[in-house]
């Protein structure tokens, strides 16, 4: 299936940035570029960047955004549109597209109104298009950072008071947890949503949990106990969807529920990230863990204690008390040029489980190679190799077993996912990327071909490219 016309535009985009933009990139010399030293020995104000190497498309609006920022209010747009196709595997071959735009608004109070230490944020999308995951691949790690329904929705919407000179946070309002737990700098140049919203939270939390494209109200604290050491905690409602029954995206289509229902969801991290020496960076390490305080359902057994699979049972999955998880992460830099703070080849590795009983993944791991500067005068592009593995429970492979044993012979059983990433992003201009991708998912949704019998989703293949500009 060919895009819609409005779906076209990261392609088209695409293709302008790649026929006029040099090779040249931030902080480098190249058409269009202008010196920003002083004209003449008086002094006088540098000349403004060129098109090609300023920090947004639409420049500074005539001086507008530069005085704005001066009094303390920013506005940042961020339009990111993409183009996939499902080459091979999935449940049916198609090509998508799909856009979104991010507005951020930042209020810093302590210019506006002389309040020390008071910051208020909002950020709003505004979503087209379809992802391939939900159509046409059905895995558990979803194909796209930025896969959601289409539509207009508010997303975050908080203030923030740091006290004690920054050594400690508090933020208050509707968070989203992903912005600041289980995050890995070498994880972020991926596309795949899961290398930025673990799919073992994303599948075992009610409605995903507090990530994109639904956040929850909460209340978040960050104590910086020494200049490397920091601990990070807050609490969520447990449920985007409030106490809506069906998916949570469709139950909040505008992100305004602002449900305080569904149980409480904790999350605590520690986070030690050691001031950098020299040019290179510091390695980061972080574990953490939560807790969900709701009724779960048994991933196997049934109230009175038999197999779901067994047609004598009632039918109705027992209830366990409780839920949580453990993680961690780590950010290693393996080899630093000199050129960038953040050049050179760096590798991350997340961990994370949960109870197999009353949870879908119980084990999950990513990792990989980031090459920030690997070819000759492109010292800002970044070529990314990753893996994500996704472990189904053993609870509820053992009920895709007991199917098969009561009766129902192509019942696929489930026993992991995996997906393998290979990314480029270009950095094209100051306010420009584009990023080719090829990943390959290995059983999505954890089926597995089992001898003489057929699987629902084949492995798949997926061929795309982002484009991302700063507005």
């Amino acid at each position: 299936m060919i895009p819609r016309p409005p779906l076209l535009t990261a392609a088209l985009l695409t293709a302008l940035l790649v026929a006029q933009a040099s090779p040249a990139v931030a902080g480098e010399e190249g058409p269009g570029a202008s010196s920003a030293s002083p004209v003449g020995s008086g002094g006088a104000a540098p000349t403004p960047p060129g098109f090609w190497d300023r920090d947004s498309l639409t420049g500074d609006w005539g001086g507008l955004r530069g005085r704005l920022q001066d009094d303390g209010l920013s506005l940042n747009l961020v339009y990111v549109g993409e183009v996939f196709g499902l080459t091979q595997g999935g449940v049916k071959r198609d090509g998508v597209g799909e856009g979104r735009l991010e507005a951020t608004v930042e209020l810093d109070a302590q210019t506006m109104l002389d309040w020390h230490g008071l910051l208020l944020h909002a950020t709003a999308y505004g979503i087209h298009g379809h992802g391939l995951s939900r159509c046409c691949l059905q895995n558990i790690a979803t194909v796209s950072d930025i896969e959601a329904l289409p539509g207009a929705r508010l997303f975050t919407l908080w203030a923030q008071q740091a006290l004690w000179d920054g050594r400690v946070s508090v933020r208050l309002g509707q968070l989203a947890a992903d912005d600041e737990f289980v995050t890995s700098r070498g994880a972020a140049l991926f596309v795949n949503g899961t290398f930025g919203w673990q799919a073992i939270t994303g599948a075992d939390l009610p409605g995903g949990g507090p990530a994109f494209p639904l956040a929850t109200p909460g209340a978040r604290v960050q104590v910086s106990a020494t200049p490397d050491l920091s601990i990070l905690g807050a609490v969520f409602s447990g449920n985007p969807a409030g106490t809506a029954v069906g998916e949570a995206q469709a139950q909040d289509a505008s992100g305004t529920t602002f449900s305080f229902s569904g149980d409480v969801l904790a999350i605590a991290e520690l986070q030690y990230q050691p001031l950098g020496e020299g040019e290179g960076q510091a390695p980061s390490l972080k574990l953490g863990a939560w807790f969900h305080g709701g009724p779960f359902n048994d991933e196997h057994r049934a109230a009175d204690g038999v197999t779901l699979a067994d047609p004598r049972s009632s039918g109705v999955p027992a209830t366990r008390n409780n839920d949580w998880g453990v993680y961690g992460v780590a950010d290693v830099p393996l080899w630093h040029p000199g050129e960038k703070p953040d050049g050179g080849l760096s590798a991350f590795l997340r961990l994370a489980g949960a109870p197999a009983d009353r949870n879908l993944i119980a084990f999950y791991a990513d990792g990989g190679l980031t090459w920030k500067g690997v070819l000759p005068g492109r010292a800002d592009d970044t070529l990314g190799l990753a893996a994500a593995y996704a472990r189904i429970g053993s609870a509820a492979a053992g009920l895709d077993q007991d199917y098969l044993r009561y009766g129902r012979p192509y019942y696929p059983v489930r026993d992991h996912e995996l997906l393998v990433e290979l990314s480029y992003q270009a950095v094209v201009a100051g306010w420009a990327t584009v990023q080719p991708d090829v990943q390959y998912v290995i059983h999505p949704g954890g089926n597995v071909l089992l001898p003489g019998r057929t699987t629902p989703v084949g492995d798949g293949l997926v061929l795309g490219v982002r484009t991302s500009v700063r507005l």
